[in-house]
């Protein structure tokens, strides 16, 4: 591999790059707990003003954690809205982890040899590490990017980006493109393709009778929640990329009675937005199959999806050049059928790369993962990017 200043440089500082990550694992941030979520942000401020932010400005959310933007100049018009300044680069991570307060306590942050491991290391406090480090390197090595940086952390991707993705949506319309290190495909490859995500939940309403003296006079909701379910799953088409999954169903209560009511919830994946239409029309018109029981249909899309747009493609194309010459990084490209925030920045057409995270494994499980000797490179990665495009 050929050598890079930039590379060289993250190396000799990998020990303090894993005592920052440390630092940010063992602060938990569960997407629900504003406490520990602002103390994260507390914490995180003099972090981002450490690796040369020039400001760092505090969101306030009364839903959840607040949320913070900072900005890099590296020497353009600090000012986004002055008439000459570039569109800046967009950087987003997010902050809160799937994993409850005490979970450190049973899945310490541990390392065993080329393993890092600990409740949110793989998704995402990795990536925000490398973020931080490699925005401090072009700092220190005088490497200035040819545009400005604006890096966003949010504190509910986890929880479908409720309060964030109006702050997203709002700094994509202002970049020339995104950065998302979320985790990557399996060897390194990074996403230019994410499923959209739609979540619906159906309710039923049946009509309540004696189950053994009069079981005709009543309409059972759970036995019209059946014929529903089969109709769902039958909107699926996997050779377009769309699923939908009944993912959790309840109904009734005592046994001797003739359902009045049931529910069931729908998890909806689509690689295409026009998929997106179809299936939400077609759950919009699902009639009952009983008579005398009545639907009522609520949710949508929470994430658009992530289409491997022209737009998308010549990034990639441009950011592998980079890769190559640079660090003598052979990049792969894929998709996934899970969601982020890039969903978000693709589906308003700023070009986007996802994935840029450090090579592991375990997202949301007890495994979770991350490989020590990645994080240099794919440090060095985000650095060069920044330069380079």
């Amino acid at each position: 591999m050929p050598s890079s200043a930039l590379l060289l440089h993250l190396t000799s500082r990998l020990d303090s790059t894993l005592s920052l990550l440390r630092c940010l694992v063992e602060h938990e941030s569960p997407s629900r707990d504003k406490a520990a979520l602002d103390a994260l942000a507390d914490r995180l401020t003099p972090l981002l003003a450490d690796a040369g932010a020039s400001s760092v400005e505090r969101i306030p959310n009364d839903r959840g954690g607040d949320h913070l933007l900072a900005r890099f100049p590296f020497g353009h018009d600090p000012d986004p809205q002055a008439p000459d300044a570039p569109r800046p680069a967009l950087l987003l991570a997010h902050f809160d982890t799937v994993w409850p307060l005490g979970t450190i306590d049973r899945m310490p942050f541990r390392r065993d040899g080329n393993r890092v491991s600990g409740p949110g290391t793989f998704d995402m406090k990795g990536g925000l590490t490398l973020l931080l480090v490699a925005l401090a390197a072009l700092r220190d090595l005088n490497l200035a990017p040819p545009r400005p940086v604006a890096f966003l952390l949010t504190s509910d991707e986890e929880i479908g980006s409720p309060t964030s993705r109006p702050l997203i949506e709002s700094a994509a319309r202002r970049a020339a493109f995104a950065l998302v290190p979320e985790p990557p495909l399996p060897g390194g490859a990074l996403k230019t393709a994410r499923k959209g995500v739609g979540r619906y939940t159906l309710s039923v309403t049946g009509i309540p009778a004696h189950a053994g003296i009069e079981p005709e006079k009543g309409r059972s909701a759970v036995l019209e929640l059946a014929h529903q379910i089969i109709a769902i799953h039958a909107m699926a088409d996997p050779a377009a990329g769309t699923t939908l999954t009944v993912g959790r169903a309840e109904g009734g209560g005592a046994v001797n009675v003739v359902p009045a009511s049931a529910t069931a919830e729908i998890d909806l994946r689509v690689s295409s937005r026009a998929e997106a239409d179809r299936v939400d029309r077609a759950l919009h018109c699902l009639l009952p199959a009983l008579d005398g029981t009545r639907l009522a249909l609520s949710g949508g899309l929470n994430r658009p999806p992530m289409e491997r747009s022209p737009a998308i493609a010549s990034l990639f194309d441009r950011a592998r050049a980079a890769a190559s010459s640079a660090l003598g990084l052979d990049l792969a490209e894929g998709s996934t059928g899970g969601g982020s925030d890039a969903n978000f920045t693709a589906a308003l057409g700023l070009p986007t790369l996802d994935g840029l995270g450090p090579l592991g494994a375990g997202a949301h499980a007890e495994h979770e993962h991350i490989e020590v000797d990645t994080l240099p490179l794919r440090a060095a990665l985000l650095a060069t990017l920044l330069r380079s495009l």
